[in-house]
């Protein structure tokens, strides 16, 4: 089983806080517009984005703040019939 993250290119948004929340990513030649963010978390090392992309999957993109660098670690596909990934 590949548990490595996938490295992504992310566009964001900063607001007049000047805190940066994302609106697209690409995966490759793919771009994934940003519907929703459904809930964000800080880490130690990084900040988490909960979010639901233009095709209703669920994403969770991080973002290493000191590398700038944002990972895919995990997607849940819109096409699945069971309830979204719990936010607790």
């Amino acid at each position: 089983m590949n548990t490595e993250a996938l490295t992504i290119r992310v566009e964001c948004y900063s607001s007049y806080q000047g805190e940066e929340t994302p609106r697209r990513f690409f995966m490759g030649n793919k771009a994934v517009e940003i519907e929703q963010v459904i809930d964000r978390w800080l880490a130690p090392e990084h900040r988490y984005f909960k979010v639901r992309g233009d095709g209703n999957d669920i994403y969770i993109l991080r973002h290493d703040e000191l590398a700038q660098q944002w990972e895919l670690t995990m997607l849940q596909s819109g096409k699945y019939g069971g309830s979204p990934l719990s936010s607790t």
